[in-house]
């Protein structure tokens, strides 16, 4: 048997390696297809935030054009000195404070009755998310027309059917102007309060549950004991999403109620400074504000949905 030697080749004949790439070439290759879309985010979003921050420091006014000059933070103390700016921010708290809990109360019913099992539950499911898919701007003429108007509204309509002609046909947005308002929110947003409350009920431990269950302990006491403590961070998640987006609504008042009858909130106040009295400069700075407020309550949000990672991470 000969043993036959594999000529050895040595190192100046060896092909060269390639150069491996270097983890910041790596990196930059991972994140290059999000560039144009962080870019788009930047020109359509940060761009206009900054031209807005820079009008805010000056007193702007578009009826006259040529005096217009640096005036530092007067504006943002006209914000919050100005009587109607004042009784507009006090307006969109207490519209806010009440869709959000009215509407997070119905949903977490909601939610309890969607988690049991019955015939048609997909049906009723689609039913109930339907008015918050409904375009806001619809939904509040459909509650402006359909539901209020006192000659043809749904409303007076079941009045009259139920008490006749002697029956009350109230001018409900006249009478009742920021219930109005908050009513039609309420519609449409306690779906979207539902499906976070639902998501949390079905992510619950069935076993914790059925154990309690064979201890003796009731619905009530399930409820309390269990059931409120893991729906902790989806109530706060469902408080702050909903503050975020219902500070910022504009429609439903200028829909409703034009910003009429003391229901002016703040962006729509913004609106009328801007586009009626053509204040730039105190329109951008109430502006501000709001965005420093929104950013404030997003930034409670991410807290609260990075730990619901965090708990389902390490439930797995």
């Amino acid at each position: 048997m000969t043993i036959t030697a594999t000529p050895r080749v040595s190192a100046a004949q060896q092909p060269p390696r390639r150069a491996r790439p270097s983890n910041r070439m790596r990196a930059w290759a991972t994140r290059a297809p999000l560039l144009p879309a962080l870019i788009f985010m930047i020109v359509v979003t940060q761009l206009p935030f900054v031209a807005t921050l820079v009008i805010s420091f000056l007193d702007w006014n578009s009826l006259y054009p040529n005096d217009r000059h640096f005036t530092g933070f007067s504006n943002f103390s006209d914000v919050l000195t100005t009587p109607e700016i004042r009784q507009s921010v006090w307006t969109t708290i207490l519209l806010t404070a009440s869709v959000v809990l009215v509407s997070l109360l119905l949903g977490l019913l909601l939610a309890l009755l969607l988690d049991r099992r019955f015939f048609g539950r997909g049906v009723v499911r689609t039913m109930l998310i339907a008015p918050f898919l409904v375009v806001p701007v619809a939904a509040a003429l459909l509650w402006k027309h359909v539901l209020y108007n006192p000659e043809y509204g749904l409303f007076n309509g079941v009045l009259h059917w139920i008490g006749g002609d002697s029956a009350p046909q109230p001018d409900w947005i006249s009478n009742t102007p920021l219930l109005a308002i908050e009513a039609s929110l309420i519609w449409q947003w306690t779906p979207f309060m539902m499906l976070i409350l639902l998501a949390g009920l079905q992510s619950r431990d069935t076993e914790l549950v059925e154990a309690a269950r064979i201890d003796g302990a009731n619905d009530w006491q399930v409820f309390v004991h269990l059931t409120l403590p893991h729906l902790r961070r989806y109530l706060e998640l469902g408080v702050l999403l909903g503050s975020i987006y219902i500070v910022q609504n504009f429609d439903a008042v200028f829909t409703i109620t034009s910003g009429g009858l003391d229901t002016a909130n703040l962006p729509y106040t913004i609106y009328q400074t801007f586009y009626q009295a053509h204040e730039y400069g105190l329109a951008s700075a109430a502006g501000v504000l709001v965005v420093i407020g929104s950013i404030v309550l997003a930034t409670f949000a991410l807290r609260v949905v990075s730990s619901l990672f965090r708990e389902e991470a390490s439930r797995s």
